[in-house]
């Protein structure tokens, strides 16, 4: 993909609307001290959300090659997260717009991926706490666990003094859903790899 006036992205990496109207607002080349490594930056902005993303392309014979890389990365799932777990995450990144079902969505997650690692008997609150007795998951890494089930379960139950979730909200569900992913899954997967070679 080309540094053109308008990039096509199947979701804005910020508020995650589908097919953001993404337009260019500045750009400009840079070269290294040795006047060798050359590169063209071109911001973009969502017209939905108003979030910038940021795209590098290597510059060669004058021209600006396809984008090497873009900030914020766009949301994505890894392959080494089972199928449910992994299916309600990529739900929940797709709902921001839709805060309660992704705060809700991000909850079937955590608890798909404990169930995934045996953990199968009583209410998510006891398979959190056993993950964390079992040294799956950090203390902290529970606490912040109880937070997202306790966010859904406000929202499953119609709780009347809880507030709405915002979109924020649901983002830092969805923050720590990837970040227990990547803890349980993905990086014992990477290191198997590794290990193989």
């Amino acid at each position: 993909m080309r540094q053109t006036q308008n990039i096509t992205l199947e979701r804005c990496p910020h508020c995650n609307v589908a097919a953001p109207n993404l337009t260019k607002r500045t750009a400009w080349e840079t070269v290294n001290g040795n006047q060798v490594f050359k590169r063209n930056w071109a911001f973009y902005v969502c017209g939905t959300c108003g979030g910038v993303l940021t795209t590098v392309a290597m510059v060669k014979d004058g021209q600006a090659q396809d984008i090497h890389e873009m900030w914020p990365d766009a949301h994505e799932v890894d392959e080494a997260i089972p199928e449910r777990a992994k299916a309600y995450l990529e739900q929940a990144i797709k709902s921001f717009q839709a805060p309660v079902g992704a705060v809700i969505l991000a909850a079937g997650s955590v608890d798909a991926m404990l169930k995934e690692k045996g953990l199968k008997e009583g209410s998510l609150y006891k398979r959190i706490d056993e993950a964390a007795q079992q040294h799956l998951i950090t203390q902290e890494m529970a606490a912040w666990a109880h937070e997202v089930r306790l966010d859904a379960n406000d929202q499953r139950h119609v709780d009347d003094a809880a507030p709405l979730p915002t979109q924020e909200d649901a983002q830092r569900a969805v923050e720590f859903v990837l970040a227990l992913a990547q803890f349980l899954f993905v990086l014992p997967s990477r290191v198997q790899r590794g290990r193989g070679k």
